[in-house]
């Protein structure tokens, strides 16, 4: 068996920037163990399965195809980073001539279209819940440790949790972070939580114009930080939306890599979530 593999950064125009996914095509859905070894051999935050829906489909020129993505330990039900990587295989590497494909998935139908240099996902709009902090007080000491809190929300859909540092916290606390992910695991094991968003007000008025700023720790999905995470910022634009007053927002996820999202809220309780990337790695893999 020979598969197509590709290695795209997302959410970033340069190499070794944004957040890696590997994506493979396939033809037909693969034994189902398979899909996990490959995944972990690829070992990055996630591995995306494009496959036709139908014999006579091509990726040159089908618009629907089915989609999964597997971390190195686990299937998840919704991965943004991952949907652009497949998304530009598709456009750029594959000249697909639609304007728009939609895929599939654990989440529903994902459509994903061209706008000039960008792409622009139709994702879910995921809106957490305010908590007490006092519940969460010993997984919040492991993410944040004496840094002061001003909101933890959740998301039952997602299984994020929210942490809002005070607005005293400089880009510069959040950055410093580096929480251990074994400690994460052992005060959190409730399988209630999947992944720690911990998120800043950024400053709008300055330049480029952050309206806010985050990064994405996920060691119960076998990913102690994710670079740059699509379906977080599905949980952040519901939050900060109402929090700023905004529909159109531009958010930085500060991970080592970097990358930056556009965010507009759309009536119909869905966000568009925009950016580029590049395929950097094009081979095939031969089982």
């Amino acid at each position: 068996m020979e598969i197509p593999m590709f290695t795209v950064d997302a959410f970033t125009n340069l190499p070794f920037k944004g957040n890696p996914a590997a994506v493979c095509l396939i033809e037909n859905e693969l034994p189902e163990e398979l899909y996990q070894k490959i995944a972990a051999e690829m070992n990055l935050s996630e591995t995306a399965f494009v496959r036709k829906l139908k014999s006579t489909d091509y990726f040159c020129s089908g618009s629907r195809f089915g989609l999964r993505w597997f971390t190195p330990t686990n299937e998840i039900a919704l991965c943004g980073h991952a949907t652009m990587a497949s998304a530009a295989v598709l456009f750029y590497r594959k000249e697909n001539s639609n304007p728009e494909v939609v895929f599939e998935t654990l989440s529903g139908q994902l459509r994903v279209r061209q706008h000039g240099e960008s792409l622009v996902m139709d994702f879910p709009l995921n809106k957490p819940e305010v908590q007490d902090l006092n519940k969460f007080n010993k997984l919040l000491k492991a993410a944040v440790g004496d840094l002061p809190v001003q909101e933890v929300c959740y998301c039952k859909t997602t299984k994020k949790l929210l942490v809002r540092l005070a607005d005293t916290c400089q880009r510069s606390a959040l950055t410093s972070l580096s929480p251990v992910p074994e400690t994460l695991l052992k005060t959190e094991n409730s399988g209630r939580v999947k992944s720690v968003i911990i998120t800043i007000k950024g400053a709008p008025n300055s330049q480029p114009g952050y309206d806010f700023f985050s990064r994405n720790f996920a060691p119960w999905n076998g990913i102690p930080e994710d670079p740059v995470t699509g379906s977080a910022h599905t949980v952040l634009a519901a939050y900060w939306s109402e929090k700023l007053g905004k529909k159109k927002m531009l958010a930085y996820q500060c991970s080592r890599r970097g990358g930056e999202l556009e965010l507009e809220l759309r009536d119909d309780a869905r966000v568009d979530i925009s950016g580029r990337a590049v395929v950097i790695i094009q081979g095939t893999l031969k089982l």
